[in-house]
């Protein structure tokens, strides 16, 4: 059965960083968050705090700065204390030697809220500005856009600049309050006053791609990466917009340089996994994601992720763990509750699939995908009616669907109503040319009815579409021989006897084309090929049939009994390599390490012949 593409809920469309700055209150950290900043620091802007003593101008700068660090400090131990009035006379200090650094402006914020002084005296603008700064902090963002629009009122004819650090608080606090425009206008003002400084770059950058702007944005952060080669953010941002633009290799280059440079942020670990997933690159993202998940054990985006790159690595087993832990943390998550569905689905449960799939669908009921998925979990348990109920919903929904089409036809040939199930199949091959299974289907279907000749057309244009498909060629020989043309019958068959060695029906037709040629050597050759390979078959089944019996009697403890099955398995198909290596086990298990040895040996002779030099032909 087919599996469908796995959903993503964040691949397509990655999350951009809006605060640049971090700046969350965390006055425990003050040390480190205030150098940080400083280190940063834009000119000063004009706007001042009244409450802040008058810097001496003979200070030098890193005097300065040096005193700022030391006033941070204090606020930051005062306010941890509670005690707010020597915060507030500390912070001032720092605004005032350092307005540049936005944390000092946000912490004295913080600390006037505290205070209960939220209401700015109009002709403070530095007091002002410090309120904007730690509304949108706080994340109160209407609140935030009042004072910083308060604080333009308070510029009257004096011609006054907010910092870059403060002109992007802005414009987050407009973007959350749904004016994007006018937060890319004060993003444009502020780079007309500080053209080559990378972050407020970057910040226009983000808001572009917010909007789907990818092109202009990517300029915006191509500029930032030359201004400065170190931002993390930027290359991340300009990597999200590769990703975005379906350019996974550019997006890995610029994630790959982000993560170089920010080693510990989670997100740009996952979104360059996510990237590499685009790019097919299976075993660097699974790597990645791995190491993202054991840096933080606890983030329910990086066990999505990891499971979603185990998924598409063909390895649902590993992912479905992961997927459940998500849904337990994410219960109304309805791309993960698709992508579990899905997983048990892949790894033969599809009966355990339905819940999950119907507590999507409760979410979602309008999504063509997931009717497509839950009618082939109820396809796999035969449940003919809801699957066909599903796939015309799903059809309601998209009805130019051609996979949705196929489905449908698939379950109505199984409800024996060919006449419908063709009609179906016919307009998903019209829908979509390129799919190779509707023409092989119909090409069966028509064998059936009797309709020869279309059958052929169908199954011509099956494996010109999949060239490899042994039945396709095994179906079209005789479709070929019933229709009175026995060389092309010969040809296909012989295609399907190379691409399915083991199978003896293509050598029995070919033998009963080779006889109306007048070979009946040659007829005979393929009669007795055909005979030895039914014979393996049945071996294969016998040794199959004793196999499971044996490793069911190895689960009870029942050793004896056990390895009496598994020599019986050995004993119907010698060139069964799995059958040796069961009996190996159950040796070691009787303490015959011996022969457990020389089983093993034949196990992997058979396994890997190429290696062995005797020729042993290959058993799965």
């Amino acid at each position: 059965m087919r599996y469908h593409a796995i959903h993503t809920r964040l691949t397509k469309r990655p999350t951009f960083i809006h605060n640049y700055n971090h700046a969350e209150m965390q006055f425990l950290q003050a040390h480190s968050l205030f150098l940080l900043g400083i280190m940063a620091a834009y000119p000063p802007a004009q706007a001042q705090t009244a409450t802040a003593p008058s810097a001496n101008p003979k200070t030098s700068a890193n005097a300065r700065l040096k005193l700022a660090d030391e006033a941070f400090r204090a606020g930051s131990a005062a306010y941890s204390q509670n005690d707010l009035h020597s915060a507030h006379i500390q912070f001032a200090k720092v605004v005032q030697l350092a307005p540049g650094v936005a944390a000092g402006h946000t912490a004295f914020g913080t600390v006037l809220l505290a205070e209960g002084d939220a209401r700015s005296d109009p002709r403070d603008a530095g007091a002002t500005l410090n309120l904007a700064l730690a509304y949108s902090q706080l994340h109160d963002y209407a609140k935030s856009v009042q004072m910083f629009e308060l604080l333009d009122q308070t510029k009257g004819s004096a011609p006054q600049t907010l910092t870059p650090q403060a002109a992007i608080a802005y414009a987050v606090a407009l973007t959350a309050t749904s004016e994007p425009a006018a937060a890319q206008k004060q993003l444009e003002a502020a780079l007309t006053t500080s053209p080559d400084n990378a972050t407020l770059h970057d910040a226009l950058g983000t808001l572009l791609a917010q909007q789907e702007q990818y092109d202009p944005a990517a300029v915006q952060f191509h500029r930032a990466i030359s201004l400065d080669p170190e931002l993390a953010s930027a290359h991340y941002h300009l990597g999200s917009v590769f990703l975005n633009q379906g350019n996974p290799a550019a997006a890995v280059t610029e994630l790959t340089q982000a993560n170089k440079l920010a080693k510990e942020n989670i997100e740009y670990a996952l979104q360059l996994g996510r990237a590499l997933r685009a790019d097919n690159q299976d075993e660097p993202a699974l790597a990645v994601l791995r190491h993202a998940l054991a840096a933080d054990p606890t983030s329910v985006d990086a066990k999505y992720e990891l499971a979603l790159t185990l998924q598409a690595s063909d390895n649902a087993r590993e992912a479905l763990p992961l997927f459940k832990q998500v849904i337990t943390a994410r219960p109304q998550d309805f791309a993960a509750l698709t992508n579990l569905g899905l997983a048990l689905v892949q790894t033969g449960d599809a009966k355990g699939a339905i819940p999950f799939y119907l507590r999507a669908l409760a979410l979602n009921a309008q999504s063509a995908t997931l009717r497509e998925d839950l009618g082939v979990a109820y396809l796999q348990q035969s449940d003919l009616n809801h699957a066909i109920e599903q796939f015309r919903a799903g059809l309601a929904v998209e009805p130019d669907n051609p996979q949705l089409h196929y489905d449908l036809g698939l379950a109505l040939k199984l409800k024996d109503n060919p006449t419908a199930a063709v009609s179906e199949f016919e307009q998903a091959e019209k829908l979509d040319p390129q799919l190779p299974d509707p023409p092989y289907t119909l090409g069966i279907l028509y064998m059936q009815l009797g309709r020869f000749a279309e059958a052929r057309t169908e199954l011509e244009r099956a494996t010109a579409l999949r060239p490899n498909n042994g039945e396709a060629w095994a179906i079209l020989g005789n479709v070929y021989k019933d229709t009175d043309e026995p060389q092309k019958g010969a040809t296909a068959l012989r295609r399907a006897i190379e691409l399915m060695p083991n199978q003896p029906s293509p050598h029995i037709s070919l033998a009963a084309i080779l006889i109306q040629q007048g070979d009946p050597a040659g007829a005979a050759a393929e009669r007795k090929k055909a005979a030895d390979l039914s014979r393996i078959a049945v071996s294969r089944q016998r040794a199959n049939f004793a196999l499971d019996s044996g490793k069911t009697l190895l689960k009870r403890g029942q050793v004896a009994e056990a390895l009496f099955q598994f020599q019986t398995a050995v004993e119907a198909d010698p060139n069964y390599a799995e059958a040796h290596s069961v009996l190996a086990d159950a040796l070691d298990r009787q303490g015959r390490s011996a022969a457990a040895a020389l089983e093993r040996q034949k196990a992997q002779k058979l396994s890997h012949p190429s290696n062995s030099g005797d020729g042993a032909p290959v058993n799965p």
